[in-house]
């Protein structure tokens, strides 16, 4: 994992990095295990990760004529930091009543004003974790407004653990082998998107020939080589399955 301490370099061609944290205060905090427990499957699958606190981006309640006079507090400076260090990010959010923490959606008000705003295009996998049966998830679904209205690209697929003070171990782990399954499959799924988008050229060329459809300079731009892919150039610790001859023969917009 990246120390916080330490100077964070912008985000490069090489791995993807991702921004992983709970935005929760509290000491304990089931979905401060949750992020946690992220950050670990993204590491194990080869992602970078960066882990943050909420009490790294709290501020005071947003009020814009103390942006005029004093600029923007450290909190929020710090989130638009770690935010353009990397290239996704990871938040795990509890639910109150039935929306987000207040202190998330100020973080996010704070750092909107910025610009480039930090936010815009950036891809976002959410999560919660709750003694609830519901497990937070409503308070997901509020979070996605304020994101998607900034440019994130949001998951579509959310993750909430139901009664998770009985669904982790003492070592901080998802004792149901289903839901634990499902956890890391998520996490992976989103983390294969986040890299698609930043290796783009090379996994379109991909996803073209696997369908049997032949790169269009019409289309394409004419940055798509006309030769078959063979898994040159694939993102550091990932491969491409090389696309059969019977593959690139069928023609155009066929499916079988």
């Amino acid at each position: 994992m990246m120390d916080s301490a330490l100077p964070i370099m912008p985000a490069d061609a090489g791995l993807v990095r991702y921004l992983v944290f709970s935005a929760s205060m509290r000491d304990g905090s089931l979905n401060t295990r949750l992020a946690r427990l992220a950050a670990g499957v993204i590491e194990a699958h080869g992602g970078e990760v960066d882990v943050a606190a909420m009490s790294d981006f709290d501020a005071p309640s947003f009020d814009q004529d103390d942006q005029t006079n004093t600029g923007l507090p450290p909190g929020a400076i710090e989130f638009q930091r770690r935010l353009d260090s990397t290239d996704a990010l990871v938040i795990s959010s509890p639910e109150y009543n039935a929306s987000m923490p207040g202190v998330l959606k100020n973080a996010i008000d704070w750092v909107s004003r910025l610009r480039p705003q930090p936010f815009n295009e950036r891809h976002c996998l959410l999560m919660s974790a709750s003694p609830s049966m519901t497990g937070g998830n409503r308070g997901l679904w509020g979070l996605r407004v304020p994101l998607e209205h900034l440019g994130t690209r949001v998951y579509p697929d959310m993750f909430s653990l139901a009664q998770a003070h009985l669904a982790l171990d003492e070592s901080g782990q998802i004792l149901s082998d289903s839901l634990r399954d499902r956890f890391q499959a998520t996490i992976v799924n989103f983390m294969n998107l986040a890299e698609a988008s930043k290796h783009y050229p090379c996994i379109k060329s991909a996803w073209i020939e696997f369908l049997g459809e032949g790169p269009d300079p019409a289309l394409d731009g004419g940055t798509i080589p006309a030769l078959a892919y063979a898994g040159a150039g694939s993102p550091p610790g990932r491969s491409v399955p090389t696309v059969p001859p019977s593959a690139t023969d069928r023609r155009p917009g066929s499916r079988t």
